[in-house]
């Protein structure tokens, strides 16, 4: 998201869906709804936008492929797409930087949780790890079995690693110690162009994107 930061008006800590989409494009594109609560992104710099782009490119070309050779699955790749948490109601949504999710039945339909399969942030200098964590646990919490996080080098125009993280629906903890999330995500790939010639993966479905396809 490397759009022009547009001053910020004074809104109510919480807001409907409703209520959001009376506000200048502008301005609602830049606020999540977390139960309601309205949550400001944050916007980075143009690689941010051009990473996100590429790995949505890399993405898309896997998707197909994996769909031409088993022409009964159906998968979209996008990128700053809301992903709306429960079956009813818009007012609790976050906006991943790409996402893979399954074919909606019918055109100009709103993206639920349940049938997302990956979500990816690419994060930039601006992204807290705290905030991060925040979204990483919404994204635990509504099932969501792949998560992505894309971490850009600081002194080049460039990727610096990339870690894939699958659902651990159950989390243990030791006695007396209270879990506060109680699905999270574990490491199950972690890729650079200095180890790895390609990201290469089998889940959600095989994925190969060479890093030549990742350049800025």
């Amino acid at each position: 998201m490397s759009s022009p930061q547009i001053k910020r008006p004074d809104l109510p800590e919480y807001m409907t869906w409703e209520e959001l989409e009376q506000l200048p494009e502008e301005i609602a594109e830049q606020i999540e709804l977390w139960n309601g609560r309205v949550v400001w992104l944050r916007r980075g710099p143009d690689e941010h936008q051009e990473f996100t782009n590429l790995l949505w490119s890399g993405l898309r070309r896997c998707a197909r492929s994996n769909m031409t050779a088993d022409p009964e699955q159906c998968w979209r790749v996008s990128t700053e797409t809301n992903v709306f948490f429960g079956r009813t109601g818009k007012s609790d949504f976050v906006t991943p930087d790409f996402m893979i999710f399954r074919c909606l039945d019918e055109p100009y339909q709103y993206v639920r949780s349940d049938g997302v399969l990956l979500v990816g942030e690419v994060l930039s200098p601006s992204n807290s790890d705290a905030d991060m964590e925040l979204k990483k646990a919404r994204y635990a919490a509504a099932g969501i079995p792949w998560y992505w996080e894309v971490t850009l080098a600081t002194q080049q125009s460039a990727i610096a690693h990339v870690h894939a993280y699958v659902l651990a629906p159950d989390v243990a903890a030791p006695p007396g110690v209270t879990v506060l999330h109680q699905a999270n995500y574990i490491l199950a790939g972690t890729w650079s162009p200095s180890e790895s010639e390609a990201i290469e993966i089998d889940h959600p479905f095989p994925i190969h994107i060479p890093w030549s396809e990742l350049e800025f």
